[in-house]
């Protein structure tokens, strides 16, 4: 068989493995390794086993996975990200749909400290969702806005999404974070003009919350002052120059333990568990890197993303034409693929493409993370959809779904806005990185 043929073969028996509900980063390494086996030879099978998964652990650059995660956890489990929602909440709850706009701020918030969608779901759903019931916000909305508004997790930095991607196409991590911070607070903005749109034509689903006083605004600042400060330091230091993604890492995961220990609420016990979980959560990323390398070289052996380039330009299609197609693929499998799977899945059959395109690979990262968070809430899978429904099992699982459909279509107006202006997501890392 001709190479390009065991490629496709290959492929095929992926997708045969993950339809078995085998794990991703076992399918992947079971057919890169054997087929690189077979395309090339079991010594360089076993050769690249060793020098990738050596050269993966041995990277700087996924030093601020752990150290972000770790970041996160230690500020969900002391308490910091429930002050993050009382300080948007006392600011913003009292208007109609306000404590719905205030989550998605604490969401946008939060995504600037952990870099995870499935974290910000989950955080900010347990402190919002019983606030909104107690107000007698529709359930629809209250839970749509939860699954979305953590969608931003992995768009807005630091973000895993971007860490990855940069790991896999060999992008600059400190370009991908600036390039992602218009497009986060565009797509913040969307979700809090989406929720206005919805609770002007229906205002039983969000009824304005209780007035706060200045002083009780500012007070509720005051309270979510160190983990403001922790969001301003990491991430302003980044954009600042003053240190890079992995510098800021490390002060944000030092500070937050810091903070939790000058308030009391960073015991052992606490800090072990927040640490165990980062562990958990930076080995399943790990073995995933581990296993994307494998079919990426296995991929490349075949020729089958060389193959797919030139059979594009056979065609003619214009490079846009091309993006949307595969913006269009995104979209297809986020309803039926986890979304960092489908990332290391699909890069290295698009990523050269999108090279002999000249597409700018930067601006692709951002459209594709952002196709990755309309996945999270895409059914049947849906990841976050999932997550919230943990937090409120009382709500069936289709009302959820109906609920965020508003923001799926917010989503989408904002992909084809970035589409269509390539200089809200590039002007920042053109105009602060040489």
């Amino acid at each position: 068989m001709s190479p390009e043929t065991i490629g496709l073969v290959g492929m095929a028996i992926l997708f045969v493995l993950l339809g078995l509900r085998i794990p991703v980063a076992f399918a992947m390494f079971a057919v890169g390794f054997v087929g690189n086996w077979i395309l090339n030879s079991p010594a360089a099978a076993l050769s690249q086993l060793a020098s990738d998964s050596f050269s993966l652990a041995a990277s700087s650059e996924l030093v601020v996975v752990p150290l972000f995660i770790l970041m996160g956890n230690v500020a969900t489990e002391t308490g910091m990200s429930r002050k993050l929602y009382d300080a948007a909440y006392a600011w913003i709850g009292s208007v109609r749909g306000g404590l719905a706009s205030a989550t998605v701020v604490a969401c946008g918030g939060f995504a600037a400290l952990s870099g995870s969608s499935v974290a910000s779901a989950l955080t900010i759903g347990r402190v919002s969702l019983g606030e909104m019931d107690r107000f007698n916000y529709d359930n629809r909305l209250s839970t749509g806005v939860v699954a979305a508004g953590g969608t931003l997790g992995i768009l807005i930095p630091p973000s895993t999404g971007f860490v990855i991607y940069a790991l896999l196409t060999q992008e600059s991590i400190g370009r991908l974070f600036l390039a992602g911070v218009l497009p986060g607070l565009l797509l913040l903005g969307m979700f809090i003009v989406t929720i206005s749109i919805l609770t002007w034509f229906h205002p039983e689903y969000g009824p304005a919350g209780p007035k706060t006083t200045l002083a009780e605004k500012f007070g509720a600042i005051g309270g979510a002052a160190p983990i403001l400060l922790v969001i301003v330091l990491t991430i302003g230091g980044i954009y600042g120059g003053f240190f890079s993604p992995v510098e800021a890492a490390a002060v944000g995961a030092g500070l937050v333990i810091v903070f939790g220990l000058l308030m009391r609420s960073l015991s052992l016990k606490v800090l072990w568990k927040a640490a165990k979980d980062s562990v958990v959560t930076t080995a399943t990323v790990m073995l995933i890197l581990i296993s994307a390398y494998m079919i990426k070289t296995f991929l490349a052996l075949s020729h089958i993303p060389q193959a797919l380039g030139d059979y594009l330009n056979t065609l003619a299609i214009p490079a846009l034409g091309v993006l949307a197609i595969m913006l269009a693929i995104y979209l297809i499998l986020g309803c039926f693929m986890e979304g960092f799977a489908m990332m290391v899945l699909s890069m290295p059959i698009f990523f050269p493409v999108v090279q002999q395109l000249g597409i700018d690979p930067i601006w692709f990262g951002v459209l594709v993370v952002l196709t990755l968070e309309m996945g999270l809430i895409s059914p049947p899978v849906g990841l976050n959809v999932f997550i919230v429904k943990s937090v409120a099992p009382g709500v069936p699982l289709a009302r959820i779904f109906r609920g965020v459909i508003p923001f799926w279509i917010a989503m989408l107006v904002t992909l084809v806005i970035l589409v269509a202006f390539p200089q809200i997501s590039l002007i920042l890392p053109n105009t602060m990185i040489n």
